[in-house]
């Protein structure tokens, strides 16, 4: 009796031991999958392709201690050689989403570091405002100052971009028109921007408000065609289905914008609202490598009769201006 139970709590055992080993591969997969993000990102056009794909250069980190608690601290991904190169580099500044710090989106930050951007970030929980990306920027801006840092005279001044996701999609906007900094940047990246019915002052409230028609520079607003970003309203007033960043609300957004400023909106089929920086990463990369490198064939993914976006299967909803 007693071997007969011996054998079959080894059985056990052995059970226990396949599915901890199982679940621990499994981790180990998401976590190298996420960090390699861009081998899986599935991107259709050229374009899109090649700078979905990893730069040519390595990488770099370091952080600093933020003046501001809420902040805790800034996060930079630079190009390795920066320090012994002789030219300056543009800088992006990225805006959280909610629950969502620099410490969780570091893939991206590498991602676009590897394509020679100085990229930083920080920490903070309600960016909304725009006033931790301000602080951020004037962070860099006073290292590129300072004598003693590796980062001075190797910031671009005159390249400057932001980006941002969900909350940190209004957190760019407001760090663009509402921030005393904010006449700095050259262009933003907002992918599932909050929607306009959650900044109203009677959900989520006056910290949420946002002012596309006080955009100016060029504009590009992406968002999933999934559930939790889309929806199934179809305006503002519908008391159910309302999404995180429903086409209505990227419409009127995008309208607001005035037609002297480029701007492009484009929706990721089959994505959904967490899914948008990583899946659209060959086109943030795109965009910021037109606007503050010259990369004349990353524009062409946008602007021209034969805009890669429009006719890239992966895209839907796209408009263009011009």
């Amino acid at each position: 009796m007693l071997k007969i139970l011996g054998k079959i709590l080894l059985a056990i055992l052995i059970v226990i031991i396949l599915i901890v080993a199982a679940l621990a591969a499994l981790l180990f997969y998401f976590k190298y999958r996420n960090e390699h993000y861009w081998n899986y990102a599935e991107p259709a056009g050229e374009i899109e392709k090649k700078y979905t794909a990893f730069g040519d250069h390595d990488v770099s980190y370091t952080e600093f201690e933020a003046e501001n608690a809420d902040y805790e601290k800034y996060e930079i991904w630079y190009p390795s050689d920066l320090a012994e190169s002789d030219h300056t580099w543009p800088l992006v500044v990225m805006a959280n989403g909610t629950g969502v710090p620099a410490s969780q989106y570091k893939e991206v930050f590498r991602h676009l570091a590897s394509w020679g951007f100085v990229v930083v970030g920080n920490e903070d929980k309600n960016c909304r405002t725009g006033a931790s990306s301000a602080a951020a920027l004037d962070f860099v801006l006073g290292l590129n100052q300072d004598e003693v840092s590796d980062f001075c005279d190797k910031i671009d001044v005159s390249h400057i971009g932001i980006a941002g996701h969900s909350q940190g999609g209004v957190g760019a906007v407001n760090a663009v028109t509402a921030q005393e900094n904010g006449k700095l940047y050259q262009a933003v990246f907002a992918a599932s921007t909050t929607s306009l019915l959650f900044a109203d002052d009677h959900v989520l409230g006056a910290e949420w408000r946002y002012d596309m028609s006080k955009i100016t520079i060029p504009c590009f607003m992406v968002a999933g065609t999934g559930k939790g970003d889309a929806g199934t309203a179809t305006d503002k007033t519908a008391t159910e289905g309302q999404g995180i960043c429903p086409l209505w609300s990227m419409t009127e957004n995008y309208n607001a914008i005035p037609d002297t400023a480029d701007k492009v909106m484009a929706r990721r089929v089959g994505k959904d609202h967490g899914d948008m920086l990583r899946y659209a990463d060959g086109y943030m990369t795109a965009w910021f490598l037109y606007y503050l490198q010259g990369d004349t064939q990353a524009g062409e993914a946008f602007f021209g009769s034969h805009a890669e976006i429009l006719s890239n299967e992966n895209w839907q909803d796209v408009k263009v201006n011009p």
